[in-house]
């Protein structure tokens, strides 16, 4: 134990006095909580539409109107070329372009039906489906209000008649992103701060030229890595706290469930991250080596745990593989325990595959590292 301790002491002193290592735990994390909270948003506002009336009548022109006052779309441009509205859209300076053609409203006299078009800007397939369906709504609410008017229908009396549908929505009540987003960043800042920063400091010792020295030293295998691991997880332990801080102040998430169960589930974590660390310094001989191998697997890990889209809506060989992502796990975990107040028996299963994962790669990465006396 106290050859562990001295191991501690030594391994600290050395992060101190490393200039690059401690803007990387403390400042980063900050301006992650404070930039991605912010930038990572799936709400669509300010959707720049072009619009083509053809028709200018008083169904047209309310429709015109109906998007006009949206708060999710701006006016761009209102013109009567069709062609010029396919330019704002080539030219990315309108995002959708509604057409309504000349007749629109003699066809929904004669025929009791009439047809506007959309073209939607679909490079971004997220923004496209999003858009879509906003346009789609308010088309569908101007139909009502143009049949009302038609049948003389007064607003009150179809407002009685119709189904009237009030949503709850659980656990985000507010539907605000940021409460979605915070939890993920928090697992983000977690996972850099116990795979990289353990990885890089064991590599730079062979970097450095000291990790001969300490190889022929009687400190034993578990006494080193212990050593050199533990700081790590103390660290990303003591950043996971300061995040939940700030995101409380900051963003007021709500920490309905129990943080001494999320401590616990965030060391288990951390096992399997700092395992995985171990793991690379193994095998990389550089700090570079070692970057370009954390970077392949934390992106497929990072972009396959769910942090912007549901893990469900992936595709069932997707999900298969998901099963050996330790990121998508704490992801899920995480959020149950903060957002849903989920106890240990709601999280069990994902718990106990976190903790067979951890020790399993932990002590293969232990098994694998060769010190030589």
């Amino acid at each position: 134990m106290r050859t562990i301790l001295f191991i501690l002491q030594k391994e600290f002193i050395q992060i101190r006095r490393n200039r690059m290592m401690l803007p990387v735990i403390f400042v980063v994390p900050l301006l992650q909580l404070l930039i991605l909270v912010n930038a990572a948003n799936m709400e669509m506002k300010h959707i720049k539409i072009c619009i083509v009336d053809n028709d200018l009548s008083s169904s047209s022109r309310l429709i015109t109107g109906k998007f006009s006052n949206s708060k999710f779309f701006t006016l761009q441009c209102h013109t009567f070329n069709m062609e010029d509205a396919r330019r704002q859209l080539e030219n990315d300076r309108a995002d959708i372009v509604l057409h309504i053609p000349a007749g629109f409203e003699r066809g929904l006299i004669r025929e009791n039906k009439a047809k506007v078009q959309l073209l939607i800007n679909a490079i971004n397939g997220t923004v496209a489906g999003i858009s879509n369906a906003y346009a789609a709504q308010i088309l569908a609410g101007a139909n009502r209000e143009i049949i009302m008017q038609w049948y003389g229908i007064p607003k009150t009396q179809a407002a009685s008649a119709a189904i009237n549908i009030i949503p709850a929505f659980w656990y985000n009540p507010d539907m605000n992103y940021k409460i979605f987003m915070v939890p993920a960043i928090l697992v983000l800042l977690v996972t850099l701060i116990g795979m990289m920063l353990a990885t890089l400091n064991i590599v730079r010792e062979k970097e450095m030229g000291n990790i001969e020295q300490i190889n022929v030293t009687p400190i034993r295998k578990i006494h080193f890595i212990t050593g050199k691991l533990l700081p790590f997880w103390i660290i990303a332990l003591v950043m996971l706290a300061i995040g939940l801080l700030i995101g409380k102040l900051l963003y007021d998430i709500p920490m309905v469930g129990s943080l001494p169960l999320l401590f616990v589930v965030a060391g288990i974590y951390l096992l399997a991250m700092l395992g995985f660390g171990l793991m690379i310094s193994n095998t990389a001989a550089t700090q570079q080596q070692a970057m370009f191998v954390m970077f392949f697997f934390i992106l497929i890990f990072i972009m396959m745990s769910g942090i912007f889209t549901p893990t469900d809506s992936m595709p069932h060989w997707a999900q298969t593989i998901n099963y050996l992502n330790p990121v998508a796990y704490f992801m899920r975990i995480i959020r149950m325990i903060l957002l849903k107040g989920s106890g240990f028996a709601d999280i069990y299963r994902d718990f106990l595959i976190l903790l067979g994962y951890g020790i399993t790669v932990i002590i293969f990465a232990v098994i694998r590292y060769r010190k030589v006396s």
